[in-house]
């Protein structure tokens, strides 16, 4: 429920139901102008509504009738001919707010913009028709198709993760969104962004090794912000490939994730050992010539208190600088605080040196920035190389890993805060693990509510513009206590409660994809055709690739010691690919484009290169990695299983009263696996083992702080005679000028009630034949005496058995 005033509540409690309300309209006050007004939000679903009604999306509407001012009919000023001086303010896709409530208080009621309008000549009425956020939510999804996850017979996302990433291209944001997401030419480009929300894939570079499954969890409690891996194991690693291969020396870097010291695995889980969460590692992997890499890391311990930036070579080390809290008088009163830290280091790698910088925000909102250094040691200067992946270990609940190449220089505090992003979205547990992320089309929002009806959860923009995600967890426990308590002697003027046969499923089936032993292999390849000549500058090559291919990462830029597996690319001084091969030159960057990989190579060097082998030969090479199988279709099934410790009362109650009733649930890309197909079964069969009454069209007094998902007590001692709990699955409240408001509620029962007794029944058998008089065998030895005359007869056994011949 909303959190009320004590103005609000006094009125409630004193069973003042007038209304006083406020509409805006392209930030507008236009409530004097409302004639009438009605709010409807519920979830839908297309399955039996009593048995899983509280599963689906739910998109509140809005209607409004406005009057025209100032000697200006409506149709004047709100047509769609109407001047835009006076019909802009209704508009299609202008912002509206309204609230609502008693007492003189007001409650949000609803946040959207205008899906359409009307008005009628000859009237003073113009009809505004409103959607919530969800319209928002109707750019085409995308998900990206990485191959870590069957590549690594490995889980690498979720669910979750794909409604978090659907709501971020929306503008709907559970943690700060990408910095720079979009290419510019010349501005600073996300190279990496892992919310890790569920799962490890990433909108912009992509997982290339993802961890064992038992060795993290995603959770909630302790999240910097909505949801975080939290590692069971010490140093938990995962790495990325990025969006583009940027070159060194000559680039600027800034790395940075949001990390919990204040909890470890040990919190959540009282089995395990508390173990320390205080160490994270930010790696930056640089591809140079031969078997070597380049090291630029951010270290960060706050159980010895301190930050520590790296520049070395992964054979012949290198040098680093800590700056121990302790030792600085601006972070001395911080760094001992537990709780969210958000860290941050600067890279700016130079032909003379390596210049290093940190910053962090800690739990109490103190920003620190460390002083600049510059590493200018041999070993510190970072040779010709790519960057070839970003690499994460952590100790401590970590979210919103990010890395952004091309950065004019450290950001500022408020930079680094990302001031002005605004958190919207709620999360839920991860309960669908995906190996691959399925292929989706149509908008966000379409592709979110089926992502809701595939694993029973709820999708809804609250009153307040805020996205909330509920998995089915949140109805298996049954509550105690309820919200508040609807009584027909008070609250409820009418109800009507209603019971059905399709409300039972004691038999259900959910179908999954098993990706069970399936590896990955090489799909499609590509040797180019010709030797291409890179200009100074940037040059743009399309290479035909379907969307059913899974992606590629950036070419890596091969030496004339190494051939890399996968994508790669070698350059040359000479159309003939004479000479030592070039490293560190080029920028390489990758993107889907109309059906076709779009490859930039962004040439630093002063001279043309060439992508030539050492035999002239054209060196681009592309590779893509594909299943080695398709999934099989499984089928995990809940059913009646009574044995000696688990007799299932209500299991064998539903078969023995409403017979078997199946449900199958339809089949779907987002269920890859046996457990988590089994529980949603089991969630399914839980939800219809016994009918459930859907009570609808609750008539009630107006309560403005009830929301979709509270738990009610209904109490009709008039008609109905119940007392029970229920969710609120669905509510519609209109209002009129004068301030009357009118609330209907529609609930789903938390009980199906007392088992069937049929006492002093003895319910009729399902089916009757018509009686039949059998012949015997003294009837037929009478009839008759010898088999001759028997035989005589003509008849058949059974005209004899059934017939009056006997």
């Amino acid at each position: 429920m909303q959190q009320a005033d004590d103005a609000t509540e006094s009125a409630l409690a004193a069973g003042e139901r007038t209304t006083t309300h406020t509409t805006r309209l392209g930030g507008r006050n236009v409530s004097t102008q409302v004639q009438s007004w009605q709010v409807e939000r519920s979830y839908a679903t297309d399955l039996p509504a009593a048995m899983r009604a509280f599963s689906g999306s739910s998109a509140a509407q809005l209607q409004v009738q406005l009057s025209g001012t100032g000697g200006a009919s409506a149709p004047e000023m709100y047509s769609p001919w109407a001047a835009r001086k006076t019909g802009d303010v209704v508009r299609p896709g202008q912002s509206v707010v309204h609230e609502s409530g008693v007492g003189g208080g007001r409650l949000p009621a609803f946040r959207g913009t205008v899906r359409s309008r009307s008005a009628t000549s000859g009237t003073d009425s113009a009809q505004i028709t409103a959607l919530d956020g969800a319209e928002r939510l109707r750019g085409p999804a995308e998900l990206p198709k990485a191959d870590a996850g069957f590549r690594l017979s490995r889980p690498m996302s979720s669910a979750t993760w794909c409604v978090s990433e659907l709501l971020r291209q929306g503008g709907l944001n559970a943690c700060p969104p990408a910095r720079y997401p979009d290419f510019e030419e010349g501005k600073p480009l996300t190279l990496v962004y892992a919310s890790l929300h569920g799962g490890f894939s990433t909108p912009y570079g992509q997982p290339l090794d993802v961890p064992a499954p038992d060795t993290y969890v995603f959770s909630r409690e302790g999240a910097p912000h909505e949801l975080a891996l939290v590692p069971k194991v010490t140093q938990l690693r995962a790495s990325w490939t990025p969006r583009s291969r940027i070159t060194f020396p000559g680039s600027r870097l800034f790395a940075e994730f949001w990390v919990n010291n204040a909890l470890s695995y040990g919190d959540l889980d009282p089995a395990a050992p508390r173990s320390n969460a205080d160490r994270a590692v930010l790696q930056l992997d640089l591809n140079r010539n031969g078997t070597t890499t380049g090291e630029l890391k951010m270290e960060v311990d706050f159980a010895e208190g301190w930050i520590r930036l790296v520049s070395m070579d992964s054979k012949d080390g290198g040098y680093y600088l800590p700056w121990t809290f302790s030792d600085y008088a601006p972070w001395r009163g911080v760094w001992s605080q537990r709780g969210v830290w958000h860290v941050g280091a600067y890279f700016d790698s130079t032909d003379t040196g390596t210049t290093i910088q940190p910053q962090l925000t800690a739990p109490d909102g103190t920003s620190v920035i460390g002083p600049p250094y510059t590493l200018a040691q041999d070993r510190a200067v970072q040779k010709p190389a790519e960057l070839q992946q970003v690499t994460l270990y952590t100790d401590m609940p970590t979210e919103c890993v990010q890395v952004t190449g091309g950065v004019p220089g450290m950001p500022t505090a408020s930079e680094f805060r990302q001031d002005g992003w605004v958190k919207s979205v709620e999360l839920d547990d991860v309960v669908l693990p995906l190996y691959a992320l399925p292929r989706v089309t149509g908008s966000q929002w379409e592709v979110i509510s089926q992502i809701a009806k595939a694993s029973m959860s709820t999708a809804e923009i609250d009153e307040r513009g805020v996205f909330r995600w509920r998995n089915y967890t949140r109805f298996a426990t049954r509550p105690t206590t309820a919200d508040l308590t609807l009584t027909s002697v008070r609250e409820i003027a009418s109800l009507t409660a209603t019971e059905e046969i399709d409300a039972c499923r004691n038999y259900c089936v959910q179908p999954y994809r098993d990706w069970t032993g399936i590896g990955s292999e090489v799909g499609t390849t590509l040797a180019d055709k010709e030797v291409r000549a890179i200009l100074p500058g940037t040059t743009t090559v399309k290479y035909l690739m379907s969307d059913d291919e899974y992606d590629v990462s950036p070419p890596t830029t091969d030496d004339d010691t190494i051939v890399t597996p996968g994508t790669n690319v070698r350059f040359a001084l000479t159309g003939g690919g004479t000479g030592s091969a070039v490293k560190g030159k080029v920028d390489l960057m990758v993107r889907r484009e109309d059906g076709y990989l779009v490859v930039r190579f962004s040439n630093r060097h002063s001279l043309p290169l060439y992508t030539a082998t050492k035999t002239g030969t054209p060196s681009f090479y592309l590779e893509t990695r594909k299943p080695t199988a398709e999934p099989v279709e499984r089928q995990a099934v809940a059913m009646l299983a009574p044995t000696a410790g688990n007799p299932d009362p209500d299991g064998v109650a539903s078969e023995k009263y409403y017979g078997r009733q199946e449900y199958t649930a339809e089949s779907s890309d987002w269920v890859q696996d046996a457990d988590t197909a089994l529980a949603l079964a089991k969630a399914m069969r839980a939800a219809g083992v016994l009918p459930v009454p859907v009570i609808g069209d609750v008539d009630v007094l107006y309560d403005p702080r009830i929301q979709l998902g509270d738990v009610v007590r209904v109490v009709d001692t008039t008609g109905a005679a119940l007392n029970t709990l229920a969710w609120v699955i669905g509510i519609r409240t209109a209002g009129t000028a004068d301030g009357g408001v009118q609330q209907t509620l529609t609930l789903r029962g938390v009980d199906s009630g007392d088992l069937p007794a049929d006492f002093e029944l003895t319910p009729d058998k399902p089916s009757e034949p018509a009686a039949v008089t059998y012949a015997t065998y003294a009837s037929v030895t009478s009839a008759f005496p010898t088999l001759a005359a028997l035989t005589a007869s003509g008849l058949t056994w059974g005209e004899i058995r059934e017939s009056a011949h006997v």
